[in-house]
């Protein structure tokens, strides 16, 4: 599924860079490449020319400067990411901000910031003359190892997390990582997050790997996923491990905990979880803990959060379906648990460690 690739081999261009890794979403006639490297968003001027477009709206947290010019008509607007960013009112602002530059469905939008603006962005672009090209430049770590991979775009409610949404597929995905040389170093262990819940469902290992190799790894096995469930008809629920817990304690600490400590605390929680159901013993149990610890993550729930709280947050996750409904490991691997009984999920909340 990852290949690497040198820059000679995109178009003839000479190696300046460091060889590159290939990664192939095999999704037939909506098939797209995430390239990941030093140095990939210089491929981003031929992707834009590949178009055939005529203009490019591109919305970037970064300054300008950061991405290379494009051949065509370039509107560039400013992106702000942050979970309280991602509402419906962005996606709108966003909407009248293209037709106003009179953008069309045959023309290009480019997102360029963290996982909240390629959500955003994505969510615009899916909606925008029902449907128009995107391509994603992620610059955090978590939104290169998973957030602007897949398709799935989103925004939040008050009442949860990407509950308004649609999925739309990117033209490509370019996953620089000399943007993440200059993350503050709390951003650079939040993505650590979505990296630690791999090694539970088919990704072990990955913290011995340099970090260009964990980001294919990690966007090799997404890809894997998706290829076989667009969808979330099955298979892909895997991907959310750690998720159910982790949505819920970022909307009950206002988004206070990011997204990767959330769900390396979540993946935590799972393991606890699944333990008390009886699906895997004590060692597999530990061994979410030290996975999630070794990468420097938290472990213990934040202090001063209800857990009745989380509970309410949980029941709205969109898994549910009438009843708690949890990704857990067990004998045959990850898979989607329902109906797991609420007082269990009280008793294993409360058991958990929290922070003072």
């Amino acid at each position: 599924m990852s290949e690497p690739l040198t820059a000679a081999q995109e178009g003839g261009r000479p190696a300046a860079a460091p060889p590159a890794h290939r990664v192939e979403v095999d999704l037939g006639d909506r098939a797209y490449t995430v390239h990941i490297g030093h140095g990939v968003r210089a491929l981003l001027p031929d992707l834009v020319a590949a178009t055939g477009a005529r203009r490019a709206v591109v919305v970037s947290a970064r300054p300008d400067g950061a991405l290379p010019d494009l051949p065509v008509e370039t509107l560039r607007l400013p992106a702000q990411d942050g979970e309280t960013n991602k509402t419906l009112a962005t996606v709108a602002d966003l909407c009248g901000a293209f037709a106003r530059f009179g953008l069309t469905r045959g023309d290009v939008i480019v997102s360029c910031g963290g996982g909240t603006t390629t959500d955003a962005v994505g969510l615009a672009a899916s909606l925008y003359h029902r449907g128009t090209p995107v391509i994603h430049l992620p610059t955090t770590l978590l939104a290169q190892v998973d957030a602007s991979i897949g398709g799935k775009t989103g925004v939040n409610l008050p009442e949860g997390k990407n509950l308004v949404g649609a999925y739309w597929q990117p033209l490509a995905v370019l996953c620089d990582t000399e943007f993440l040389r200059t993350l503050p170093e709390r951003e650079r262990v939040n993505g650590f997050g979505e990296l630690a819940r791999c090694h539970f469902i088919g990704a072990p290992g990955l913290s011995g790997l340099p970090l260009d190799e964990q980001i294919a790894a990690s966007v090799g096995l997404k890809a894997s996923v998706v290829t076989r469930d667009e969808r979330d008809q099955g298979l892909r629920h895997v991907l959310n491990y750690g998720h159910t817990l982790g949505h819920a304690l970022e909307k009950a600490t206002d988004y206070g905990l990011r997204h990767g400590e959330a769900v390396a605390i979540g993946t935590v929680f799972a393991g606890r979880l699944a333990g008390a159901l009886g699906r895997i013993g004590a060692a597999r149990v530990a061994e979410h803990h030290d996975v999630v610890a070794g990468y420097g993550l938290p472990t213990a729930l934040p202090a001063g959060v209800a857990h009745e709280e989380l509970l309410w947050y949980m029941r709205r996750d969109k898994k549910a379906e009438g009843a708690l409904a949890f990704v857990l490991d067990g004998p045959d691997g990850a898979e989607l648990v329902h109906g797991v009984p609420e007082p269990l999920v009280l008793s294993t909340l409360e058991a958990m460690p929290a922070d003072a």
